[in-house]
């Protein structure tokens, strides 16, 4: 049974931090490029962070370059998204990503997890 199981969202306030961190199973996530989206109310969802199945590249979205730091703990199935200097701008539900390309493609989603940025 595939799960991708989001936590650590929140409520912080602008300025502050939070990591959140996805634990996958049920495939095979050191396999995987892993990404971070997000959600904002009336907002379609964006991309926000990805790395590749090594760790050995990431992408981010401009609004979040130098804020986020996306990373990977193949040994645990985990998949991390820091941030900093957060503001209201981030406030939305934040969804891990698992996908695969070639013969065994998939696209997985996590249910997500709200990070609320207010004072």
């Amino acid at each position: 049974q595939v799960q991708l199981v989001e936590s650590g969202g929140g409520l912080v306030q602008p300025g502050g931090s939070l990591r959140l961190s996805c634990v996958a199973s049920g495939f095979a996530f050191s396999r995987s490029v892993m990404s971070w989206y997000r959600q904002a109310p009336g907002e379609e969802r964006e991309l926000v962070a990805r790395i590749s199945s090594a760790g050995d590249s990431t992408n981010y979205a401009d609004s979040v370059k130098g804020r986020f730091t996306i990373s990977r703990y193949n040994a645990e199935n985990t998949v991390y998204l820091q941030m900093h200097s957060l503001s209201p701008e981030d406030t939305a539900v934040y969804y891990c990503n698992a996908r695969r390309a070639g013969l065994y493609h998939y696209d997985y989603w996590g249910q997500g997890t709200q990070v609320t940025v207010s004072s």
